[in-house]
């Protein structure tokens, strides 16, 4: 996809995975709009990065502040580009240590957040890319967020799992949906990367970490997730597939 006098749209920007692809696009003179929620540090991400970053504070699952991102993002062009990385983590047993079932209401949140808004922001961002006009045989490609959880979830791990396999099992229908709109959709299914979510452990529990992948054995890095985000967008043959980022590891049950 071309984005010369393009906007990109990136979800959960303010830190990760997410603001190591923002860094890039940028970097390479595409104006993107982080939408991240308004206790995030968007704000002075944008700052910090200059001109050609946004800030919208907001929730995926929320169609009007999804809406306003993607405004905000029209009125520097046409939005070519969704890297899509919201997301949220959280443990739910099928059965509590103390017998009890599992917190569905918790289930129901995490699904929400990961898959539903999901959906919400492809459809949302989908739909501004249809109406534009196309750049030679494309009018936009869209990057999801799953994770391996989707195929090796580990125990705790069913609500994570089952919304990031949904994405998964989104991503071929959406191409397949989008595919005369000149618009493809690409799913990326990270491993073990160290992010802001390893900071609550020590360098010496992320190096046990690190070590069960085969090769490389490290975690990986945010910038590896962003420079194959970016390869998504420029490669136009790239459709309909989630590819693995996770150096050869499956996890363990636990």
């Amino acid at each position: 996809m071309d984005l010369t006098g393009g906007s990109a749209l990136v979800t959960g920007g303010a830190s990760g995975l997410a603001l190591a692809t923002t860094r890039r696009l940028i970097g390479r003179g595409v104006p993107v709009v982080i939408l991240d929620l308004p206790t995030s540090a968007g704000a002075a991400v944008a700052a910090e990065l200059g001109p050609l970053a946004r800030f919208v504070p907001g929730d995926v699952t929320d169609p009007e502040t999804v809406r306003n991102a993607l405004d905000a993002a029209e009125e520097r062009g046409p939005v070519r580009a969704l890297v899509h990385c919201a997301g949220r983590g959280g443990t739910v047993r099928v059965v509590g240590k103390d017998g009890s079932p599992g917190d569905l209401e918790l289930y129901e949140t995490i699904v929400r957040v990961n898959l539903i808004g999901s959906f919400n922001v492809l459809r949302l961002t989908a739909a501004r890319m249809a109406a534009a006009d196309p750049v030679g045989e494309e009018r936009g490609v869209c990057v999801l967020t799953s994770s391996v959880a989707a195929y090796e979830g580990q125990i705790g791990q069913i609500p994570y799992a089952s919304a990031k396999a949904g994405i998964v099992g989104m991503t071929l229908v959406a191409a397949r949906d989008l595919a005369t709109r000149g618009i493809r959709v690409v799913t990326i299914a990270p491993g073990i990367f160290d992010t802001p979510i390893l900071s609550r452990f020590s360098d010496e529990i992320k190096d046990r970490l690190g070590a069960q992948v085969p090769n490389p054995a490290r975690l990986g890095r945010a910038d590896e997730f962003a420079r194959l985000a970016e390869h998504v967008i420029d490669n136009p043959y790239l459709n309909g597939e989630t590819i693995r980022l996770d150096g050869a590891v499956r996890m363990q049950p636990r």
